[in-house]
């Protein structure tokens, strides 16, 4: 180890970091190896910041321990959250990590202007602009996902255009600091605009989307760091970034599938209104209502259960009730399974999440793909706070602004009774027709308060 240098150590730990990353992705893409992937990218992160404090270029390590103190005291509560609100806490570190990579662009500008070459500044440039727009539009998706901001999209006339001019704007100062990288009064003047664009960006959409804003706004924290690592010429961090970004890409596109839209739509068709007319339709329609002695007997003598969870179900915070309700009936020798939709809840993988901190078996969950086939021959879909992701009328109604979406075909099993707090519609603003079938009943209520009353009630009638 005599001839091995410094900065060839480095390299390989380096080295070392970048398969963890990779191995760290391979496996968070399956909940069973999901464990092993967070403890390899903490590793691999370990790993590559230990590395790069031993770099010889670094002279004090003063303001490095100061900046970890402070993170550490603003992490750590972040990282207590409860698990419903895991979404706006993933929405706020790709806020600060954005916020992180821009401040570092900035001050490499002013570290080395007015001497930037042009390939400098155009790096410097791109990173600044998206690091900008990601920490405020992450910012915007926290306040909506919290509820401090309204949920409902917020639009006005001419919005995209007003937007893409901002964006417009931002991109022409920069190439302006790329043929004269002295104009240092109009950098700031870029960030300004690259943050505001950020607000225009994500206030517009609407929580129904936020799955697919979540993945996207991962998508430009990973680009912005693996810009950031051509500015400070970081293998480790072109390389995580890389992935970061890569990966939450090919996870939007995903989402997109899943809702049947493009990229364009969720990003600027400002979904989510609410429907002229979905409420007065609602009110001329019977619904079939039951109580929560109706439901522990309905569920009681069924051979097969889906139930499928929804963002009621996080609100609720009812995941560990539904745990109890799925081990009163497999008890009883009723077989469960979870039907999950890729965009139900808040972020990606949001259900998953919840029920898996309720150990919910893995083997229990099944996707969409997998779980439709079975509703013919499901005796109950129970449907704990889904909306959108259950509505009929993508299959059917092709003036519905989410025809064509693929949905949980909930309403092809025998009974479908649906936990909800009242007839309103859910995030894409439109009526579900599914509430009014002949054999769907309604549980009106709060789905942790009815879950626990269902249990209760089976209990009762085993014991």
């Amino acid at each position: 180890m005599s001839g091995v240098t410094a900065g060839q150590l480095i390299d390989f730990t380096y080295l070392i970091a970048a398969v963890l990353f990779i191995l760290s992705l391979k496996w968070l893409s399956s909940p069973i190896t999901a464990r092993h992937g967070v403890l390899a990218g903490e590793i691999g992160a370990a790993l590559a910041v230990g590395a790069t404090l031993f770099n010889p270029e670094l002279v004090q390590f003063k303001w490095i321990i100061v900046a970890l103190i402070v993170g550490a005291g603003v992490g750590i509560p972040l990282g207590l959250v409860h698990m419903t609100a895991v979404p706006q806490r993933t929405a706020l570190s790709h806020a600060f990590g954005a916020l992180s990579a821009t401040m570092i662009g900035i001050a490499e500008y002013y570290v080395h202007a007015p001497k930037v070459t042009k390939f400098g500044m155009v790096e410097i440039g791109l990173e600044v602009i998206i690091g900008s727009l990601t920490f405020t539009g992450s910012l915007i998706a926290a306040g909506k996902l919290q509820e401090i901001l309204p949920q409902r999209p917020i639009t006005y006339r001419g919005q995209n255009v007003v937007s893409l001019s901002v964006l417009g704007a931002a991109v022409i100062l920069a190439l302006i600091l790329v043929i004269h990288p002295e104009y240092t009064k109009l950098f700031p003047v870029m960030v300004g605009v690259a943050l505001f664009f950020g607000v225009l960006l994500v206030t517009p959409i609407g929580g129904a989307d936020m799955p697919t804003v979540i993945s996207l706004l991962n998508s430009y924290a990973g680009l912005s760091a693996a810009l950031l690592g051509f500015v400070l010429n970081s293998k480790v961090l072109v390389v995580a970034g890389a992935l970061d970004g890569s990966s939450g890409f090919i996870l939007s596109v995903i989402m997109c599938k899943a809702m049947n839209r493009s990229f364009t739509n969720v990003m600027f068709g400002a979904f989510g209104q609410v429907q002229a007319g979905a409420k007065a339709a609602g009110e001329e329609k019977v619904v079939r209502s039951a109580n929560a002695e109706e439901a522990a007997a309905i569920l009681g003598s069924a051979n097969k259960v889906v139930i499928v969870p929804g963002y009621g179900m996080a609100v609720a915070q009812a995941q560990h009730k539904v745990r109890e309700l799925f081990d009163a009936l497999t008890k009883r020798g009723v077989d469960v399974k979870f039907g999950i939709h890729p965009v139900a809840g808040r972020m990606p993988g949001h259900m998953n999440v919840l029920l898996a901190e309720a150990d919910i078996p893995y083997d229990r969950l099944l996707d969409m793909e997998e779980i439709n086939s079975d509703f013919p021959q499901t005796d109950v879909a129970l449907v704990i706070g889904a909306n959108d992701v259950t509505n009929p009328a993508a299959r059917t109604d092709t003036s519905s602004p989410i025809y064509g979406m693929p949905i949980l075909d909930v309403d092809k099993a025998h009974t479908v009774m649906v936990i909800k707090r009242g007839m309103s519609p859910g995030f894409a603003g439109i009526d579900n027709p599914l509430y009014y079938l002949d054999h769907t009943l309604m549980l009106f209520g709060d789905a942790k308060a009815f879950v626990g009353n269902i249990v209760r009630e089976l209990g009762g009638g085993h014991g």
